[in-house]
């Protein structure tokens, strides 16, 4: 664990304010779910839930799937990291932080694919232009997102098959955090 050296009272309610610093580094929002952990120096320990987080090992197969019927190189993000990978380097994306032109983008809870896509590299230290974008909606919120990322050696425009099948994903994975 790191320190900060901020120190906190619990009110009379049982509640603790994290300070906004924190909240602004970890991306932390209003009404965003936090898991609790303890540790066995009696430690507690925050982390942000993450609902597609914990479909982590089907949505890698569903990256895989979708990469391999498209051709395409495929990612499944919750709203703030890379969570599966497929047709890229899985060690390169996996955990990345997205940028916040993605968390815009999905913000909209619109498909975005072709010329509009390739503004937005998704992936912080990634240089590499989306061409399709699709939100995945569970409950109406938004919680993540399914991209196909621009093929390094192409100028060509997403087939509209290419975007149905992606955009068929986000609501399957979104059908999934619903149950």
């Amino acid at each position: 664990m790191k320190a900060t050296g901020i120190v906190r009272r619990i009110d009379d309610l049982g509640r603790i304010v994290i300070p906004k610093e924190i909240r602004r580094t970890l991306r932390i929002r209003e009404g965003d779910a936090l898991e609790i952990f303890t540790d066995s120096q009696g430690g507690v320990i925050f982390k942000k839930y993450s609902p597609v987080g914990e479909l982590s090992t089907f949505a890698a197969q569903y990256a895989e799937v979708l990469s391999r019927t498209a051709g395409l190189p495929t990612i499944i993000c919750d709203r703030d990291h890379v969570v599966a990978a497929s047709g890229v380097s899985r060690k390169e994306y996996l955990e990345r932080r997205v940028t916040q032109e993605l968390e815009e983008c999905v913000q909209g809870r619109r498909t975005c694919s072709g010329t509009a896509c390739e503004r937005i590299s998704p992936v912080e230290g990634i240089d590499r232009p989306a061409e399709i974008i699709c939100p995945i909606l569970a409950s109406s919120d938004v919680t993540g997102s399914v991209i196909v990322m621009k093929p390094e050696d192409s100028e060509s425009v997403p087939l509209e098959s290419s975007t149905k099948l992606v955009q068929v994903a986000a609501a399957f994975l979104g059908k999934q955090l619903e149950e």
